[in-house]
């Protein structure tokens, strides 16, 4: 594989579109959260961009070495991810509407809610290892860095815009991040029937 212009055009290209889930849900935290600070930002931002990062390498390597038991995980993502953005989603929705939102859903954003945020939103870039298999190990790893930067970066940005609208929106922030959550979870699963 060589690392030309294509090369780099393709992988910043791919992590734009795996990074749009993330982006999403970077916007609902924001909303949930005005008030986070910097450093939180670039944990929550960087907890995605690992596992967008992550996920196409674990994809790169189970398609090399597990390649018999691909083609049904594949088929899971879906599921998967609805379960746990509806789970993520639907808590948030129903804090907001029993009038818990002041305490519940800022907490929502603890450690283990946004490793679970990150997998839910990653789970679907685990099939991007099917298309850099012909990558060597190298490029792979190349590649899943740049996929998890240009996420980070892209993350950040959702976080921000979230952030500002979360102050004008925050009586309802945590009704409308919730419905975001559950509305991700139903395109990724809606887009596995098309």
């Amino acid at each position: 594989m060589k690392l030309d212009f294509f090369f780099f055009f393709s992988c910043i290209s791919m992590g734009v579109a795996l990074a749009m889930d993330a982006f999403s849900v970077s916007l609902a935290n924001g909303l949930n959260e005005p008030g986070m600070r910097t450093r939180k930002m670039c944990a929550v931002a960087g907890i995605f961009g690992i596992f967008q990062g992550l996920m196409p390498l674990l994809g790169w390597l189970c398609f090399h070495f597990l390649v018999q038991y691909f083609g049904f995980m594949e088929k899971l993502i879906p599921w998967v991810a609805l379960a746990l953005l509806g789970f993520i989603g639907g808590k948030m929705l129903y804090d907001g509407i029993a009038g818990e939102e002041e305490e519940n859903c800022a907490c929502g954003l603890g450690f283990g809610s946004l490793l679970v945020q990150g997998i839910a939103t990653s789970i679907d870039a685990f099939s991007v290892g099917s298309t850099i298999s012909d990558y060597n190990f190298l490029a792979a790893v190349l590649a899943a860095a740049m996929i998890a930067v240009v996420t980070f970066e892209i993350c950040l940005t959702g976080i921000f815009i979230g952030k500002k609208s979360g102050t004008k929106l925050a009586g309802k922030a945590c009704i409308l991040g919730g419905v975001i959550l559950i509305a991700i979870g139903l395109l990724i699963w809606i887009k596995s029937f098309l």
